[in-house]
């Protein structure tokens, strides 16, 4: 065996410490998805047994419009602050996270006005439940700018404390909803449950959302706000477009169908999203700290996921259905149908993400917003597509097959982008 060198010996416990700190960041990460995804997890499972299929795919309808504005929020808000602020002094992370969310804030104030007026608008079934959305907007994204804002800093713990908060505030307000028995009243349940972790966010952090300093942080972040805007908005935009289009093509009761295979992927998806909320920070220390190593840690990545999400499916499909209605309720039936097309949409879209967290650590946004154009346009095309020949099935595959196409142009333009990044060392992520 050949003696170790006095330079290998420093670094061997630096890397291993260095490992360490990764492993207990995604550890947080994970924790805190976890917390937050069985709320929406309890949440879904409780209006769907509670209302039934038709009221639940109005239930659906308002959800995946705040997936919309919850996008268009990180995209302008916490994207660009996670890409430029994380490992950076305690000094600029303060500094930036009251700027970023005060944007988040006003986001959700302006789009919940407009959701606010469409709703009295549309009247009817679903009418009331765009109104409270509306009303609740500015406390949901506020709660989520603080969970982006902690991850930057690499204090994951005060997320999950976040989270846990929100979760134990929404146990007695599902109570009084599931009495009133609306749609409405659980949307309002929901909403202002986040809304008291959001102002415990404040407590946590010791700043005050600069609301006023939105048009700053607009101003200087907008080379990544923009593209990250119109990026996460194509991936929300176009599971709305699904949602509204299935609706029109098949029923509401599709929708709620849709939502129902979803809730069954929820303890994987819980795994997906809460790697997210710290994948984009870490490759972003891995490019600064060993940029030749920002590849493999992009594949470990994703393969790692698509290989978790298919072992969930699989586990799905033994489901008996007996348990499988005592989750969903009269949603199971539907819902079941859909199993395998959403395990490899799931799988599909878990590999795409570790070349999306390359391509954002890298500053890459022109290459991905050109990977999420492409992958947008085959979802509603496939999901849409799919709903004209074959119903929600084909609308399910159809949304599968478009994933994985998508996720392959990814990995393309990540490819690319590490080439380029060889021929240019200069990094494109500006350091603040």
């Amino acid at each position: 065996m050949t003696p170790l060198t006095t330079e290998e010996e420093k670094t061997r416990p630096k890397a291993a410490t260095a490992r360490r700190a990764i492993v207990g960041r995604l550890s947080w990460g994970l924790a805190d998805q976890a917390a937050s995804s069985m709320t929406n997890f309890a949440v879904g499972i409780y209006v769907a047994r509670s209302l039934g299929l038709t009221a639940f795919g109005v239930f659906s309808l308002a959800w995946v419009t705040y997936g919309v504005v919850l996008n268009v929020s990180r995209g302008l808000a916490t994207d660009p602050l996670v890409v430029r602020f994380s490992g950076v002094s305690d000094t600029s992370w303060r500094g930036a996270v009251a700027r970023s969310s005060g944007t988040a804030l006003g986001v959700g104030t302006a789009i919940g006005a407009a959701c606010l007026v469409i709703g009295l608008a549309v009247g009817g079934s679903v009418g009331p439940a765009f109104v409270c959305l509306g009303v609740m907007l500015p406390g949901l994204l506020l709660q989520d700018a603080w969970r982006y804002a902690f991850f930057a800093a690499g204090a994951g713990r005060k997320a999950f404390v976040n989270d846990l908060v929100w979760g134990v505030a929404l146990v007695p307000a599902m109570v009084v909803a599931a009495r009133v028995g609306s749609v409405a009243a659980f949307v309002l349940a929901w909403g202002a449950s986040a809304a008291v972790a959001a102002a415990y966010g404040c407590i946590q952090s010791g700043i005050r959302p600069h609301v006023t300093g939105a048009r700053a942080w607009l101003r200087e972040h907008r080379d990544l706000g923009t593209r990250y805007l119109v990026e996460n908005t194509c991936l929300s935009g176009a599971s709305q477009l699904r949602a509204y289009g299935l609706g029109v093509i098949v029923g509401v009761g599709a929708v709620g169908a849709v939502r129902g295979a979803e809730l069954l992927q929820g303890p994987f998806l819980a795994v997906l999203m809460g790697l997210s909320l710290v994948t984009v920070a870490e490759a972003a220390r891995v490019l600064r700290r060993a940029p030749h190593q920002l590849a493999r840690f992009c594949l470990l990545l994703g393969g790692a996921q698509a290989a978790a999400a298919l072992l969930w499916g699989a586990a799905l499909l033994l489901m008996p259905d007996r348990l499988g209605e005592l989750t969903l309720g009269g949603v199971w039936r539907s819902a079941s149908e859909l199993i395998v097309p959403a395990t490899l949409g799931v799988a599909g879209a878990g590999l795409g993400t570790g070349a999306a967290a390359g391509l954002r650590a890298l500053g890459a946004a022109r290459r991905s917003l050109r990977s999420q154009l492409f992958a947008s346009a085959c979802y509603v095309i496939g999901g849409l597509g799919g709903a004209a020949v074959a119903g929600t099935v084909g609308s399910a595959w159809g949304v599968a097959a478009a994933t994985v196409c998508g996720s392959a142009v990814w990995w393309l333009h990540l490819r690319s982008a590490l080439r380029e990044r060889q021929q240019d060392p200069l990094p494109e992520v500006r350091t603040p």
